[in-house]
Order: structure tokens, then sequence, then C-alpha cells
């Protein structure tokens, strides 16, 4: 019996340290910032670092370290790439049968780099969408009719990372569908092209969820609520989604909305070395406090936090997770009753 089987995106990350870069103000972009290189020259970088990346991964390590019994469904090209992403994957203990293989496309892959200054600490990922988003409805319900056949196959929990591709929405309908008939716990962290879904659609599948896990900026997007609005967002989230609701929020740490209780965390000053992976450690640390403390929201906060502070300690999304048993330091959460 697996504690939990996780499914998303599979992905190659590289990882880069450029030199000889400006950061450039912009107005035309989002950030108002570019990270600029000479035109036609070879930019020398300091260091490079490979690792598997992707939510499905991700996520799967941080439960499989937190001691959890853990497998990870997804998709990867039939390329050196994928076969390295299996490989790590079971190096560190996670069941990698339910990974599909496509020859249609490669593997995932995202460069990211990093000029971390004294006053500069965000990165830029080149990211290329490739067999991931191919993972399909007939693949799922190929992975699921053998869960039936097979105990083996059992799980307690599944956790669905941000999907993308023209089949995320069936993809995502067809778990939750299968979870809640089957008394199977749903923690759900959708992406952007997940919310984008139909509303209705949309609203189906978050009333059978129990954990809803989203970013501010998410929030905002799938309540259609300006995303400085805390409370109205709040609000509309509740109606949406009667489970538990996450909304991380950067430096702002993190809020949890349990019916009628409200819980507030911060963060945790530490050096950051990357913050690629930071959000999925932050929700597969809730998660594993929730599952093995009987639903103690205060404590999930406070190992969610602190494995995302340490996830931010390392390159990669990876190297920082927190071992099981491992000690840490405890945020302060404060609970009170929501009012609009």
């Amino acid at each position: 019996m697996f504690d939990v089987i996780t499914f998303g995106s599979a992905t190659w990350d590289i990882f880069m340290k450029p030199r000889n870069f400006q950061i450039a103000k912009i107005e035309k972009f989002v950030s108002k910032k570019g990270l600029c290189f000479n035109l036609g020259s070879k930019v020398d970088v300091d260091n490079v670092y490979f690792s598997s990346g992707g939510g499905a991964t991700n996520t799967a390590a941080s439960f499989s370290r937190q001691g959890f019994k853990t497998a990870c469904c997804g998709k990867v090209g039939n390329d050196i790439s994928g076969k390295e992403i299996i490989e790590q994957l079971d190096k560190i203990g996670i069941e990698t049968k339910f990974i599909f293989k496509t020859k249609e496309k490669p593997t995932n892959h995202s460069v990211v780099l990093n000029p971390f200054t004294q006053d500069e600490k965000d990165r830029t990922i080149l990211v290329y969408r490739g067999a991931s988003g191919l993972l399909s409805k007939k693949d799922i319900q190929l992975f699921l009719n053998n869960y039936k056949k097979s105990e083996t196959i059992f799980a307690k929990w599944f956790y669905i990372a941000p999907l993308s591709g023209r089949f995320c929405a069936d993809v995502s309908e067809e778990i939750v569908n299968f979870a809640y008939k089957s008394g199977i716990r749903v923690a759900f962290n959708p992406g952007n092209s997940q919310l984008a879904m139909p509303y209705q659609k949309l609203k189906k599948i978050l009333k059978k969820v129990d954990v809803l896990i989203l970013n501010q900026e998410e929030a905002s997007l799938v309540t259609k609520i300006p995303f400085e609005k805390d409370k109205k967002i709040f609000s509309k989230i509740r109606e949406m989604c009667p489970g538990i609701v996450i909304i991380t929020q950067g430096s702002n740490g993190s809020t949890v909305l349990n019916g009628d209780d409200i819980y507030k965390a911060g963060v945790l000053k530490s050096k950051v070395i990357d913050r690629t992976g930071a959000g999925d450690s932050y929700a597969s640390g809730f998660i594993s406090g929730f599952v093995r403390k009987d639903k103690d929201i205060e404590y999930a906060m406070q190992l969610g936090t602190a494995n995302a502070t340490s996830c931010l300690k390392e390159w990669g999304a990876k190297n920082g997770l927190l071992k099981k048993g491992a000690k840490y330091q405890k945020i302060k959460v404060t609970k009170t009753k929501f009012k609009i």
C-alpha cells in the first residue's frame, strides 16, 4: 500500500550561474526587469548542476524523505533525460513504474539561470514543455484500471501537482473522480492550465478535494478577485472548496483556511541559494505533517515552512528537503476566526 501517489510533470533541470550580465529596467516586462547578455557573444557560467524537477517528482521526493511509501505518475520522453529522472527517483526509494514513456516529444527541460547578487535574488527559467504535457486521460485510466486489480497499487492519498497540455483538465478530473469514489484523499495543487479549465468543471473538482494549494496569484486568478484583496479571495475560495485551503504568499508566508478558522504563518529567515521547488517543498511538507499528526494544521504549517526553508539552502528542488526526524526551527502560527 502506498501512502501517497503524486501526479504531474517530470522535468530535467539544468542550473547555471552566469557571468557578465546586467539587470536592466524594462517597463514592458511584468517584473519591470530583464536579465541581459551581450548579443552574439559566448557567456561564461561559474557552475552547472543537473537534477530532476517538476511538481510530481519534487513532491514525491519530499514525501519519500519524510518516510512515506511513495509512487510517482507522469510522462517522460524516451530519451536520456527521461532515463535519468527515473534513475534518480529509484535511488531515493520512489516507485517509478507508473511513469509513462513516449516517443512523440522529448522529456520536459528547464534551464535555470540563477544570477544571484547581493541585490538581486530572483532567477529566470527557460522552459521546454515536452512529454509531460502528453499525459492523457487514457494513460490515467490504464493506471487506475491496474490499480483496481492490484492491492499493491493502493494509496491513502493522491497529490496532483500542476499539469499543462491539452489533456490536463480531463486528467485532473479523472484522478479526482476516481479518488472520490474510492475513498482516497486528494491534495490538489493546480497550475494555471488547470485553473483555466471551464469554471463548472473546475468547481465540481474543487468540491471533491480535501486540500487545495494555491499561491496568491493563482487564488486571484481562480476567484477573479484582485490580488491584494485577501479577505474577498479567501471568502470566495471557501465557497468553491469545502476542504482545507492553503494560500502561499511568498515573503509574506502562508495562510490556511479550515472552515471558520484561519491560520497564518510568516517565513523563516535563511540564506537563499536557489528558489527552485520552494512551493512544492512547502506543499508536500504541509501534507506530510497533516498526515503524520492527524490533521494538526499548526504542525503541518511548521513542517511545510521548515521544508521550504531547507530547500532554499541548496541547488535544485530536492537536495535540501528535510528527512523524517530532522530537527528544524518552528515558525509561529496564529489562529483566528475568519471574518469577512
